[in-house]
């Protein structure tokens, strides 16, 4: 476990920035649907740039994904922290798990769902 900071200006930023490096970089390592995850957005981001849909639904769509990775990283956390806790089966740590995977879930439907729109904008499939 690192040291606590008590500087609370430009230091403090710099290893709060390195501990979230940290925590990207095991994610990357470890976790087989973030790094999935990480490639559909390197491939996606750029198409999406690409479509012919308003600005704002280019930043809906790529903040989606951001908000995606950020859920994947917490239901990683929780995982491992249940794993460590908990080794042997817990149905309260099951559930927590479970809730977690449902949280990731839930914003891979909504990012999907507005990449069905961003297409629909794009081929004008709404007669507009």
């Amino acid at each position: 476990m690192p040291k606590p900071i008590n500087n609370n200006g430009l230091r403090r930023l710099i290893h709060a920035f390195g501990y979230s490096s940290k925590g990207i970089l095991a994610a990357l390592k470890y976790e087989a649907a973030f790094r999935q995850e990480v490639i559909f957005g390197l491939l996606l981001i750029p198409l999406s740039l690409y479509l012919h849909i308003p600005p704002l639904l280019k930043l809906i769509l790529n903040l989606n994904w951001l908000f995606l990775m950020g859920t994947e990283l917490l239901n990683s956390g929780i995982e491992a922290i249940v794993d460590l806790v908990s080794p042997e089966y817990n149905e309260l740590a099951g559930r927590a798990k479970d809730m977690g995977s449902a949280a990731v879930l839930c914003l891979l439907i909504a990012w999907g769902a507005t990449w069905l729109f961003a297409f629909a904008v794009h081929f004008q499939l709404f007669g507009c």
